[in-house]
């Protein structure tokens, strides 16, 4: 990559990063990637003080060869779409634990109501599988281990600002789109 595209590309992020949604080619699968790791709440929610454990591998692998699947109808690469999918499950992992641990700390921020993970969470986690699988195969051409994708992914990650999201939420959104760029 020349260094005149390398400083448009700059200047395009200055810009991008001001606006007030996730910037750039892969801005929507950032701001998918956002709303999982919200999402992540409510499985917290859903879990926290049942029995149900926050790693569930065989949840996990259903999710991954569903993600796979679909991934051949769409004409993706299965093994990169799970591995993308892995990291948007440790992310909503990372949450977890990190709520669990703020709830068991302050229970007075536990929240007052449970929502069911069958009816409730699995619905939208399910909606939001579909679309982060479209915008995968949409961002396909870019999503390589170039400068280019990197530099659109740091662009896209740092707009996501809009959302507020705290600390764990922010580091949960690095783990979700570590592999991006993979």
């Amino acid at each position: 990559m020349a260094l005149s595209e390398i400083m448009r590309l700059l200047a395009v992020a200055l810009t991008l990063a001001a606006s007030l949604t996730p910037a750039g080619p892969l801005g929507e699968l950032t701001g998918l990637a956002v709303q999982r790791v919200q999402v992540a709440d409510l499985v917290a929610a859903a879990k926290f003080g049942t029995t149900q454990p926050i790693d569930d591998p065989v949840r996990e692998q259903q999710v991954l060869d569903g993600v796979r699947a679909k991934a051949v109808e769409l004409r993706l690469d299965p093994e990169s779409a799970a591995r993308f999918f892995r990291a948007q499950i440790e992310a909503n992992k990372l949450v977890q634990r990190g709520l669990y641990t703020r709830w068991t700390e302050h229970p007075e921020e536990v929240p007052h109501r449970r929502p069911d993970l069958g009816t409730e969470v699995r619905p939208i986690l399910d909606r939001l599988t579909t679309e982060i699988l479209a915008e995968l195969k949409d961002t396909e051409q870019l999503r390589h281990p170039t400068l280019r994708c990197e530099i659109h992914a740091t662009i896209a990650e740092r707009s996501a600002v809009v959302h507020r999201l705290d600390r764990l939420h922010e580091n949960a959104l690095a783990e979700a789109m570590r592999p991006v760029c993979s």
